[in-house]
């Protein structure tokens, strides 16, 4: 089960009971995506290149999604995005979140947002010129892609509610999935994680983090 809150950048978010988390800061959903995924590792890859392969770990609200459509209708960068999501939300959930709002993009984004949610697992959706969508429902656990992407958001539960996730056997399998010079951005900065990506080759950059949070990371796979 998931609750409903205001973050404090008026965007929406959910905290899961289940695992007693949030999906987002509560110090601003939308500012946290911004930071952390499309500023670190969306900006930060592009170099000029016609499209970029991007791995949403996992789909969740579809904030970063929605984010991301806005980025590669802003630059004119055809983005592939693939999102993975074991647990996903109702629609009628997912309907209550204002980020088209938010990102001041109503009428434009509510149907391409409701979309993202409707839509079956494993069917690429083409929501715009620039974007191309596909959403899997499966376990993290479960992905084998061998280097096909060029930026990975690592947008899983912290490691306090689901430590497994931030270990080596998974994060190897995001080492695998991205092609050379790709990048893997995350808002967690705990020491292991980063020692435990290190230690699989990744080239280790710790940021500043987003409003309420003094770092991130983001690893490269050089």
């Amino acid at each position: 089960m998931n609750e409903i809150f205001e973050t404090e950048d008026g965007s929406k978010s959910l905290k899961s009971l289940d695992f007693g988390v949030s999906y987002h800061s509560k110090h601003g959903a939308v500012q946290e995506t911004k930071h952390v995924f499309i500023d670190a590792g969306l900006d930060f890859r592009n170099q000029s290149q016609s499209h970029i392969d991007l791995l949403d770990i996992g789909f969740g609200t579809g904030l970063n999604a929605l984010m991301a459509l806005q980025w590669a209708q802003l630059n004119q960068v055809k983005v592939n995005y693939v999102g993975i999501e074991a647990y996903p939300i109702h629609l009628d959930t997912a309907i209550l979140m204002n980020y088209p709002q938010a990102l001041d993009e109503g009428d434009k984004l509510d149907s391409v947002f409701r979309s993202m949610h409707e839509v079956e697992s494993g069917v690429t959706l083409e929501l715009d010129p620039y974007f191309s969508f596909e959403k899997r429902i499966s376990k993290f656990e479960t992905i084998e892609d061998k280097k096909a992407y060029d930026v990975i958001f690592f947008d899983a539960f912290a490691p306090n509610a689901q430590p497994d996730l931030w270990e080596l056997d998974l994060l190897q399998r995001m080492y695998d999935a991205l092609k050379a010079n790709g990048v893997l951005t995350t808002y967690c900065a705990k020491g292991q994680v980063k020692r435990n990506l290190k230690a699989l080759g990744f080239t280790i950059e710790a940021l500043p983090g987003p409003p309420g949070k003094r770092e991130m990371t983001r690893a490269i796979k050089s």
